[in-house]
């Protein structure tokens, strides 16, 4: 299924596959990294709380904000690129916009009564040259992830299945406390189109209330699976307290991108999606995977930002 613009559809069909260095952190790296991270307090809508002891989870929630600048942040971000094995170290985003840009349904994939319903869109309108990385699912659990991206500073935002996440919540709360602002991706990744008005809600709302039990908050945010969805989608999500329905412009896999547009390339606000997979999906595993992306983002000049500081 190809990543092409869709015109008049009303249940609209986006690409999902389910998909999945290790190294040693050094005295050097760990000094950089406290001097660059310990000296100042993100803000957003994560539900991380900030350590004042300095522990090290302050300093993971504000790696993944990706909020402090200076000399002292791009050296660490030098040698943890170093250390991870990227090609170039990832671009500085810029500061958060002021005012948070007007988000409005992509032409072609609205639904009958969509001007009272959640905007669903694939970029985000900004000038900035940032993309924005997405995970769904939640499969893989990789501790090596969390710590790359943490140490490289580079800001995500996961969309999360229940039936996927159960088994180990402990792994999305530790996301969580870095900053990392997890959102709705139902239940039990069903096809939502094919399901009443009412077993969507539940589908839905069941994962809210999920969300709100296990890790403090529901989300505002939330992406169908398989990009798929129709009005009673919308309409659920809507009753369930969402109020954005971001899809993706381009998908990121460990050796490849597939992109949306008939240009193949990346836009100024483009929402990227991959997955949490490891080597049991893919062929490679979930660093592989970050390497990979970073590689094609940081060669056409994009620097990753946070979603949330949009939306």
């Amino acid at each position: 299924m190809q990543l092409v613009r869709q015109k008049k559809q009303k249940t609209l069909h986006g690409r999902r596959r389910t998909a999945g260095s290790r190294g040693r952190a050094g005295v050097v790296l760990s000094a950089l990294l406290v001097a660059a991270l310990g000296t100042a307090c993100g803000s957003g809508d994560s539900g991380g709380t900030p350590d004042p002891t300095g522990s090290g989870k302050a300093g993971a929630a504000l790696g993944a904000r990706g909020e402090q600048r200076g000399p002292a942040a791009r050296q660490a971000r030098l040698v943890a690129a170093k250390k991870w094995k990227l090609a170039k170290p990832p671009l500085e985003a810029p500061p958060a916009p002021k005012g948070k840009p007007e988000l409005t349904t992509r032409e072609g994939f609205e639904v009958d009564g969509h001007e009272n319903l959640p905007p669903v869109f694939t970029t985000i309108p900004t000038k900035d040259k940032v993309v924005f990385l997405t995970f769904d699912d939640g499969a893989e659990k990789d501790p090596e992830f969390l710590k790359m991206m943490q140490e490289l500073r580079i800001p995500y935002t996961a969309f999360l299945s229940d039936y996927l996440v159960r088994d180990d919540y402990s792994y999305f709360k530790e996301m969580q406390a870095a900053g990392v602002t997890l959102n709705n991706h139902s239940v039990n990744h069903r096809y939502l189109p094919a399901l009443s008005y009412e077993k969507q809600r539940e589908e839905i709302c069941g994962q809210q209330d999920t969300m709100q039990r296990m890790f403090g908050k529901r989300p505002t945010a939330f992406r169908p699976p398989y990009g798929n969805y129709n009005e009673d989608t919308l309409r659920a999500a809507k009753s369930c307290g969402i109020k954005a329905v971001p899809l993706w412009n381009a998908e990121a896999f460990p050796k490849r991108m597939d992109y949306r547009e008939r240009d193949r390339d990346l836009h100024p606000g483009d929402i990227i999606l991959t997955h949490f997979r490891g080597r049991e999906d893919w062929e490679g595993s979930m660093p592989d995977l970050v390497r990979n992306v970073m590689k094609t983002v940081t060669d056409k000049g994009y620097a990753v930002a946070r979603l949330e500081d949009y939306l």
